[in-house]
Formats: C-alpha cells, sequence, structure tokens
C-alpha cells in the first residue's frame, strides 16, 4: 500500500503564488511517475501536471504552462506544485497520485492523496 498527504493549500489573492506538496510512504512506493490533478465544484477532474519518479521529465496542462512548476525531492519522496501567477479559475481541490506509467490520463493513476483545498479570490 501507498499512502500520499497533501498539504499547502489555502486561500490567496489572485496573483498570488503557493507551493503544494505531497508526501509518499508505503513499503511499495515506486512510482512510474506522479501527478497533480484538480476538481472544481461541479467540473470533472482534471490533469495539471505529471513528472518521471527518476527520470525528472514533466509536462504540465496548457491552461497552468509558465505559471506552474511540478518538482521532485527523491530523498524525501515529496512531490511539490509550485503554483505562481495564481488566477480564481485556478481554485479547486488539488490532489497527487502515482502511475505505473507517464499519463495524463486519470485512469492510468492507481494511488490517490486525500486533497487540498485551493482558493484563490479576485
Amino acid at each position: 500500500q501507498v499512502q500520499l498527504v497533501e498539504s499547502g493549500g489555502g486561500l490567496v489573492q489572485a496573483g498570488g503564488s503557493l507551493r503544494l506538496s505531497c508526501v509518499a510512504s508505503g513499503r511499495t512506493f515506486s512510482p512510474y511517475s506522479m501527478g497533480w490533478f484538480r476538481q472544481a465544484p461541479g467540473k470533472e477532474r482534471e490533469f495539471v501536471a505529471t513528472i518521471s519518479w527518476i527520470g525528472g521529465g514533466t509536462q504540465h496542462a496548457e491552461s497552468v504552462r509558465g505559471r506552474f512548476t511540478i518538482s521532485r525531492d527523491n530523498a524525501k519522496n515529496t512531490l511539490y506544485l509550485q503554483m505562481n501567477s495564481l488566477k480564481p479559475d485556478d481554485t479547486a481541490v488539488y490532489y497527487c497520485a502515482t502511475s505505473t506509467t507517464f499519463s495524463t490520463t486519470s485512469h492510468d493513476y492507481n494511488y490517490w492523496g486525500q486533497g487540498t483545498q485551493v482558493t484563490v479570490s479576485s
């Protein structure tokens, strides 16, 4: 089993920044990649960014490219999402997840955290 715990969410004004963290634990933790997804009220869960756990290659959704940056610290089993120039449309619950492949599709992710709320005020 793998446990994922997100933190770092909160309320921020438009134009502000937040950094999300996701700490992974569990004897079987050995992902091919990890990703961030988000879900706003009344909307489907959408891909935000993913990173290859060993190689470090990344992919970001077009809606966040240039504003958000995914990174990881392998020694700490921790995934990050640096979010700059936040917009009200970024308001959502943000989830981290692990995958056995490099994917932007939520169905390819097997373990999920409980989520952390990000609210951006205008």
